[in-house]
């Protein structure tokens, strides 16, 4: 599939475009590849097509179980103005709510990750041709940075209710309310209550475009994807 969304991606460079020719023009000083007798529409749908199965395909890894909770790059821990709850409960023997709690966490983000797919849908079938252009000659994560700029606030949007519900599903609330709870009982702790719901929101948006990005990576350092008989007529075999 990765080597797929790269040949696609890299298909606009042999497209004979009318207009906008100089992009084209640069684009085929930069990759040297073949002139082919597709439209510039079809090379568009194209790339559209292989962006849309190459995030699908990251939405569909954090949906699964442990997508989140058994990816050490992405896993959701303590909310950063309660580690300290973490500390001091691991420290008194209480490391099984704070472990419970951790996972509620990471499962309401698995929980709710599919909701993203329609989100990239859209702003991907929105992409131009120069903005397609400018991701085959961007960095490493440009399609990335594209996505991140299109779709971060609707996932925001999205997400957010998507994410209270999930953890009320997989009973995130309770174990967050227990570990909260007996924390709280401790002597001359100070109290703490973040906001669940925002806060896993943004860092499971934050883990799938690592994962987005990790992908990109991945598929750009891999050339190969001669598998169909337009990608050999372009690229040769």
């Amino acid at each position: 599939m990765k080597k797929i969304i790269f040949s696609l991606s890299l298909l606009i460079i042999g497209v004979s475009i009318p207009v906008n020719g100089q992009l084209l023009k640069d684009a085929r000083k930069l990759f040297g590849s073949k002139s082919g007798s597709y439209t510039e529409g079809e090379a568009a749908e194209g790339i559209k097509e292989a962006l849309i199965k190459g995030t699908s395909e990251s939405v569909n890894l954090v949906s699964l179980v442990d997508g989140y909770f058994g990816n050490a790059e992405i896993k959701i821990p303590f909310p950063e103005d309660a580690r300290n709850v973490e500390t001091t409960l691991r420290s008194m023997g209480f490391s099984k709510k704070a472990d419970e709690a951790v996972r509620s966490l990471n499962r309401a983000a698995e929980d709710a990750a599919m909701e993203a797919k329609p989100i990239f849908v859209e702003a991907i079938k929105g992409m131009s041709i120069k903005d397609a252009i400018a991701i085959v000659k961007g960095e490493p994560n440009a399609a990335t940075l594209y996505l991140q700029k299109t779709t971060t606030a609707g996932l925001s949007q999205k997400f957010k209710p998507v994410i209270q519900r999930s953890l009320e599903k997989v009973e995130a609330t309770k174990y967050w309310n227990d570990a909260m709870g007996t924390y709280n009982k401790i002597p001359f702790v100070q109290k703490v209550n973040p906001d669940l719901a925002a806060y896993v929101t943004d860092k499971a948006i934050q883990g799938l475009f690592v994962m987005i990005a990790k992908e990109e990576l991945k598929i750009r350092k891999d050339p190969l994807a001669r598998t169909s008989e337009i990608l050999k007529k372009v690229f040769g075999n």
